[in-house]
């Protein structure tokens, strides 16, 4: 399966089976490699034994309810997304695909319950922000439908911010490594403009300043860190 070598997955899975018929992973296994080898209604069949094998595994629910949706089943596609549910009642993703396809049956005031579920279990979940938006303009509230389509934009743009900061904070880390103090300076400080609240850009920002030798400065990023992240380790001397 890591390998993407979807037909010899399928086969093992097959002759495992032979020896523990009764196993709802091995099903389930089996079934993610019909699902990625286009076998859809194969890959319903056993997931279906998985579930049957194992009611509470939320996730055998979820991929049946999402392998069901691309078929165009949309019943029976929420009936199993809303085992996924019943099983771990925090699923945000269950929830959010439960929304997506109520809203393709046109059951709108549902869809958007089910959206808002996903949203308080995952606040940060721009997909579900920007979906119930759309549902909610289509219900005529337009107020809401701004005010997530912005949560939406704003989630998403973040999430942007901190991979970039990501990126400059590992730059800054690598030329911290090879003495460039100013250069670190420079990559940690556009990490931050990025994304402010990124605690390791505060935490290596604080070890270049204190390498140069611009301590009271040095100290306050290191407890903007700290505040940010407390399990940072205090750099040595």
């Amino acid at each position: 399966m890591q390998k993407s070598d979807f037909d010899a997955a399928a086969a093992q899975f097959q002759t495992a089976l032979k020896a523990a018929p009764d196993d709802a992973t091995l099903h389930y296994d089996l079934g993610l490699a019909l699902k990625l080898k286009d076998q859809l209604p194969d890959a319903v069949a056993e997931f279906k034994k998985a579930a049957a094998l194992d009611p509470n595994q939320a996730d055998i629910h979820y991929t049946l309810g999402v392998t069901l949706w691309q078929q165009g089943d949309f019943d029976q596609s929420t009936n199993a997304l809303r085992a996924a549910i019943q099983a771990k009642p925090d699923y945000a993703e269950a929830h959010y695909t439960l929304g997506t396809v109520l809203k393709q049956q046109g059951k709108l005031p549902e869809a958007a319950a089910s959206l808002k579920q996903a949203i308080r279990l995952q606040p940060d979940f721009a997909g579900a922000h920007t979906t119930l938006a759309g549902i909610l303009r289509q219900l005529g509230d337009a107020e809401g439908a701004a005010r997530e389509a912005r949560l939406g934009a704003q989630i998403s743009a973040d999430k942007t911010n901190l991979q970039a900061a990501t990126f400059d904070t590992n730059s800054g880390m690598r030329l911290l490594k090879v003495g460039d103090l100013e250069g670190a300076i420079s990559q940690l400080r556009a990490a931050i403009a990025l994304a402010p609240s990124y605690a390791q850009a505060h935490f290596h920002l604080a070890e270049a300043l204190r390498r140069k030798g611009a301590t009271a400065e040095a100290n306050q990023e290191l407890q903007r860190a700290a505040e940010l992240d407390p399990q940072l380790k205090q750099p040595g001397p």
